[in-house]
Formats: C-alpha cells, structure tokens, sequence
C-alpha cells in the first residue's frame, strides 16, 4: 500500500495550493513499512499501530475500526483515499462509510470471481467498492467489471496502476549495488530467477510443493541459474522456505529488501516467479516474463498479454515452464517483448485530477 500510494502522495503534495491531506498508516510489518515511507519521503501524520502478534484479520479489522474513529472525527476530511484490497483498508473504507466521509479506492475493479481464491482479498474488494463514490481502474478490463456491477461510468476513473509510477520512479534512481545483501552481489553469467512467495492461501502444502519444485530446478540448473528468494518474516513462509531450500549452493535466501533494492534486482532478473500482485505489475515495465505462483489472478491482463503465465503451486508445471523459459529462446523472447498493460507512470496525477475535478463539480453545483 505504502508504494502504490507513495506516487499518489507526492501527487497530492505537487497541488498543496489546491488539497490538503493527512497521511494515516496501521504499522502492521512496522519495519518492511518504515522503509518504503523513507524511501517515498512520507511522514505519517497518523499511526493507528494496530500491529499485534499472531492477529486474525478479524482483530485487524476491529483495531482499524476502533482507532480510525476518532481521527476522522478530529479531521473530518472531504475523501479517505484507500488502495487495494487488505483488511485495513476494507475497515478504513467501513469506517469512512459510517461517518459519512466520501471513499476513493484505487485500484477498483479487479476481480477472480472466486471468493476464496484469493482469500480474504477477494470479498474485502467487493465490499470496499460498495462504500465508495469514485473508483480508480487500474486497466480497462477492471473498468468493465465495475460497470457489469452496476456502478454508474461517471464514478469510474481509469488510471493506470500508480505502482507503474513507482517503479518508474525508483528506477530513475541512482543505486548502489551495495544497498543489496552480499549474496546477490555477485557478478556471475548465471540467469537470475527472483522468486516472491508469501500469500495466505500459499500456506501448508502449496507453499512445501512451490519449494520442492523450485529445489528440483536449483538442482537442474546448478550451473546456469542461481535463484534469489527474499524470504517474508512471516514464520508460515520462512520456516518451509529455509527447511526446503536452505542448503542449496545456487539458491539465496535474503531478508525481505527494501523497495529500491528489489526493484533494482527486478531489472536485473531473467525470470520472475510470484504470488504477489504487485510484482506481476512491476516486473512487464522491465520486460521480465513472470510465473504466477497462484491458480487464479486478478490480474489477468498479464496473462492475456502474454508477459505472465498461471502455474498455481503444482510441482511439475512450475518446473515445467521454468524448463521451457530457460531452454527455449523464441519462447523466452516472445513473453519478455509483450507490452506492459499497466499503464504509463502517469496513474497518480489521473487521481489527484480526478479528485479535483469533482470537487469542483461540486463547488459549481453548490453555487447555481
């Protein structure tokens, strides 16, 4: 949320003439969270620290109820801008709804039509696009899905996803290689494969299968490729990870990176395989084919663009289309030349337009 919505911020601080706006943060993974704050120069003027060991989502969403309260009764803001799908922000967008406060979603519209895949992601969406009055489409194909459901074509703004902004951003960025743990920086003539794997419904089984294929490929290719896996702290991620791949020579198992650092490693990978959504927006803007670790997405542009494939957590499909990417160049070639369907960098000033535009809206029909 904190590198989507960063764009969107500095937006928001670029027509300081025009809005003024507060930033509220849960500090749910404080330390993973501080780090893309410093990075995008945002300084919460809120902190509900909802963070507490081994929460369910129902106690997150009782916290961000509770605690977000009173802020918009001190503030009483026209909008609360939320991104996404997490359980703080399905509780912000409830919270704004009872107090009468305009919501703004950003990222609206996408959709699996699977209720449990993925799960809680899927009904918090569809419950935050009933509380709200304007809806960010990130791509045209989330744009139509708002429409099927009934919300009128004047409250919908298509976009572009911001994190195409950030990446962008970043990438601009002057980096040293030293900002990058020690074991990915060497120089080798391997081929990088990035691997992300962290959500909830991964847990137990598909998580254990998602390694041992990704074991099977090390052990294949151990003189071609060397896999970089920054590990999530979550101990239903971390402790499988490192049982199943800790001892392997060509696999580097990393602490969670910061983002200039990831997005940094991103651009230099041969290959991405990922549950997570940000990351199957981020890697097209570099021409990075992705494995999607998932057996549906919300995102299925990337699919139809041919930059991504579904391959769930099935063993030998993973390895499967590992083994195609690797051994054969036309096919490797083909995914990596698709076009990014996310959008130009320009999401973020699209928003704050679009925001600004209604409330002037509303001026003129306060005034006739």
């Amino acid at each position: 949320e904190v590198i989507k919505m960063g764009p969107v911020v500095r937006a928001l601080s670029e027509n300081s003439h025009s809005v003024s706006f507060k930033v509220c943060v849960t500090s749910q993974h404080r330390e993973m969270a501080e780090e893309a704050l410093r990075i995008f120069n945002i300084h919460p003027d809120y902190d509900l620290n909802v963070m507490a060991q081994d929460q369910t989502p129902a106690q997150v969403a009782a916290a961000v109820l509770e605690r977000i309260g009173p802020v918009l009764r001190s503030e009483e803001p026209d909008w609360v801008l939320v991104q996404g799908d997490t359980t703080s922000v399905t509780a912000a967008s409830l919270a704004a709804f009872y107090s009468r406060v305009r919501v703004g979603h950003v990222e609206a519209g996408l959709r699996t039509h699977n209720r449990r895949h993925p799960f809680p992601e899927e009904v918090h969406r569809r419950i935050v696009c009933t509380t709200a009055d304007l809806h960010f489409a990130p791509t045209a194909r989330a744009r139509r899905e708002l429409l099927r459901e009934g919300i009128a074509e004047n409250d919908i703004v298509l976009t572009g996803n911001p994190i195409v902004d950030a990446v962008q951003w970043v990438a601009s960025m002057r980096f040293d290689r030293e900002g990058l743990p020690a074991c990915c920086c060497e120089r080798s003539r391997r081929k990088m494969l990035l691997v992300t794997a962290h959500r909830r419904e991964n847990f137990g089984e598909p998580l254990e299968n998602i390694c041992k294929a990704l074991r099977d490929i090390a052990t294949r290719y151990r003189d071609e490729i060397v896999i970089v896996y920054p590990v999530h702290m979550n101990p239903n991620v971390c402790g499988p990870v490192h049982r199943i791949l800790g001892d392997l020579s060509n696999v580097r198992l990393t602490q969670p990176l910061n983002y200039i650092a990831f997005i940094n490693l991103l651009r230099e990978s041969y290959l991405v395989l990922t549950d997570s959504g940000g990351v199957q927006e981020e890697a097209p803007s570099f021409g990075i084919p992705i494995l999607v670790l998932r057996d549906v997405t919300e995102r299925p542009e990337n699919v139809e663009a041919g930059t991504a494939r579904l391959v769930g957590s099935d063993r030998e499909r993973i390895v499967s289309n590992v083994r195609r990417l690797i051994e054969n160049p036309d096919e490797y070639s083909a995914m990596s030349r698709a076009t990014n369907p996310y959008g130009d960098g320009k999401a973020a000033k699209r928003i704050v337009n679009a925001l600004l535009e209604r409330a002037q809206q509303e001026r003129n029909y306060l005034s006739v």
